[in-house]
C-alpha cells in the first residue's frame, strides 16, 4: 500500500509559544506544519513549497494576516485559509470570511477547535447549506445583517426600533434555523452560504 503523503499546514504568527502549540497539536494530529512568525515569510514559502491548508492570526507585524489572505488567494484561489481573530472580534471576522477565509477561530486558542477547523477546512464544502436562505423571515433578515455587522442585541433593538425582547426572540429562531447554538458559530455558517451582506429590505 503506497504511503499517502501527509497534508501540509502553514501556520502564521509572531508568538513563538503559540507557534510550539499549534505545532504540537497539529503533528499529533498526523500533518505537516512549517511556522512562521511573519506573512512575507510565508509568502516566499508559498511560491515554492506544497501547502494544503494556511492558517493566519489577523494580527501580524508588517503585512497583516487579512493582507496575507487577499495575497495568497491572489496567486493560489483555490487555498483553504482560516484566520485568527481575537475574542469577540465578530467584524474582523466577517471581513476575513469576505475576502476568502474559508473559517475563523477565535483567541485564545483551545486545540479541539483549532482541530475542527483544520478538518473542516481541508473537507471538501458542499452546497446544500444554500437550502437555509428559505427559512428567514424579513425580519428575521434585518436582525442578521445587524449581527454579521458586530451589533449588540440593545444596538441592533434601537435601530430596528424594536424592544430588546424581540430582537431577542428574533436571535433565538435565526439560531435554531441554522442549528446553531452561539453568535459565533451562527456568523461561520452565514458567511459561508452568502449571507453576509443581505439586503436591507429583504
Amino acid at each position: 500500500m503506497p504511503n499517502i503523503p501527509k497534508q501540509r499546514i502553514f501556520f502564521v504568527d509572531d508568538e513563538p509559544k503559540i507557534q510550539d502549540l499549534v505545532s504540537e497539536t497539529l503533528e499529533q494530529a498526523g500533518f505537516r506544519i512549517s511556522c512562521f512568525a511573519g506573512a512575507d515569510n510565508c509568502l516566499k514559502q508559498l511560491r515554492t513549497d506544497r501547502c494544503d491548508l494556511l492558517i493566519t492570526d489577523a494580527k501580524l507585524p508588517g503585512m497583516s494576516g487579512l493582507e496575507l489572505l487577499v495575497e495568497a488567494k491572489r496567486f493560489f484561489p483555490s487555498l483553504p485559509v482560516v484566520v485568527i481573530t481575537g475574542y469577540g472580534d465578530i467584524p474582523m471576522a466577517v471581513r476575513a470570511m469576505r475576502a476568502g477565509a474559508i473559517d475563523f477561530i477565535e483567541k485564545p486558542l483551545d486545540k479541539q477547535t483549532l482541530l475542527s477547523a483544520v478538518r473542516f477546512a481541508l473537507k471538501p464544502i458542499t452546497s446544500a447549506d444554500q437550502l437555509l436562505r428559505r427559512g428567514l423571515t424579513r425580519a428575521e433578515m434585518r436582525v442578521l445583517r445587524l449581527i454579521l455587522d458586530g451589533k449588540t442585541n440593545k444596538e441592533t433593538a434601537c435601530l430596528l426600533y424594536r424592544s430588546l425582547r424581540t430582537i431577542e426572540v428574533h436571535r433565538k429562531h435565526i439560531m435554531r434555523k441554522f442549528g446553531v447554538h452561539n453568535v459565533v458559530d451562527l456568523v461561520k455558517r452565514a458567511t459561508t452560504m452568502g449571507l453576509n451582506n443581505p439586503p436591507a429590505d429583504e
